[in-house]
């Protein structure tokens, strides 16, 4: 299958349409609004990126979250937020990543849009050219056109009066006829000139249209492979952020694996022990014997926390 040229397909058989060309630089047109609307979303996701990133290391910092948690849950605790601080710093440093692709994008679209004027203010003035001269030629067209008219009038008039009219009436139209022929001369050769003129700037006009298509063809090509590179690569940078955030939040999952159940409770009870007996349990005395026995009541004395079941069924609870 033949491979579709701008070169091949965007003329017209009027001399005087431009629609081909038309057509191409709206193209071009769209194509730059589209790679301007890319760049603007670039720019909006980065806003986003920054004030998600902000807010999660404002989180990680001023939120409280398990702060009287000790010793391996505390550890645990202390990863996660510190991971989500730098879940943030990576949403924020995207957000520097996409401006800086936003600013790539705007500085690739005006360098096309400056290369492309150069070829369009050679089209402008070509077309212009063209067209004046088109109209001159046509006016020169029409008054050649005229001037047959008037040559063949005369030559009508010199026939129908051959017989009718005086010797100096005839001299007249034989002036006229000689005036008329003269002038018709000079306008077929004016013509001639302006057709001439015009079929060189159409050659000059046509070469350079075919110049337009073959760069615009260049650029628009440019434009749809840096457009799909772009997005290609925007792609990856959010991928490649959410695994780089996967990893940071791996990092919590294995600092979780290390958190210790029993260590904790045992941390807990050594640091805050207080100790190991129980409260002795309180027993029945009788006042009459308290008052009869000269000795002085003395106090009952701890026992173990393991001991305090016993103690309490021998005071008949």
């Amino acid at each position: 299958m033949r491979e579709a040229r701008f070169r091949d397909n965007f003329w017209s058989t009027d001399l005087m349409s431009t629609v081909g060309y038309d057509n191409i630089v709206q193209h071009l047109n769209d194509g730059r609004k589209n790679c301007k609307e890319f760049e603007d979303f670039l720019k909006e996701r980065a806003i986003i990126e920054e004030k998600y990133g902000k807010e999660l290391i404002n989180l990680s910092k001023k939120k409280p979250c398990g702060q009287t948690e000790l010793n391996t849950l505390k550890r645990s605790l202390d990863v996660f937020k510190q991971q989500v601080d730098n879940v943030g710093q990576s949403h924020i440093q995207l957000a520097q990543t996409l401006r800086e692709e936003a600013k790539k994008m705007e500085d690739f679209r005006e360098k096309q849009k400056l290369h492309r004027k150069k070829i369009e203010l050679i089209m402008e003035a070509i077309h212009k050219n063209r067209n004046l001269q088109y109209k001159k030629t046509m006016e020169a067209k029409r008054l050649y056109e005229q001037r047959c008219r008037d040559k063949d009038e005369a030559e009508q008039a010199v026939h129908r009066n051959a017989n009718l009219v005086t010797q100096k009436q005839q001299e007249k139209l034989f002036l006229k006829l000689a005036q008329t022929k003269s002038a018709l001369e000079d306008s077929d050769r004016g013509y001639q000139q302006n057709i001439a003129a015009l079929e060189k700037i159409r050659e000059e006009w046509q070469k350079e249209h075919i110049k337009a298509c073959e760069f615009f063809e260049t650029q628009e090509c440019e434009r749809i492979n840096y457009f799909r590179n772009a997005l290609w690569l925007h792609a990856n940078q959010l991928s490649q952020d959410c695994v780089q955030n996967d990893e940071k939040y791996e990092d919590i999952r294995k600092s979780l694996e290390m958190c210790s159940i029993e260590k904790d409770i045992e941390f807990f009870v050594n640091l805050r022990k207080t100790g190991s007996l129980a409260p002795a349990p309180v027993v029945y005395e009788n006042y009459y014997n308290t008052q009869r026995n000269a000795t002085p009541a003395r106090s009952q004395a701890p026992v173990p926390i393991s001991s305090f079941d016993s103690c309490v069924c021998q005071a008949g609870y």
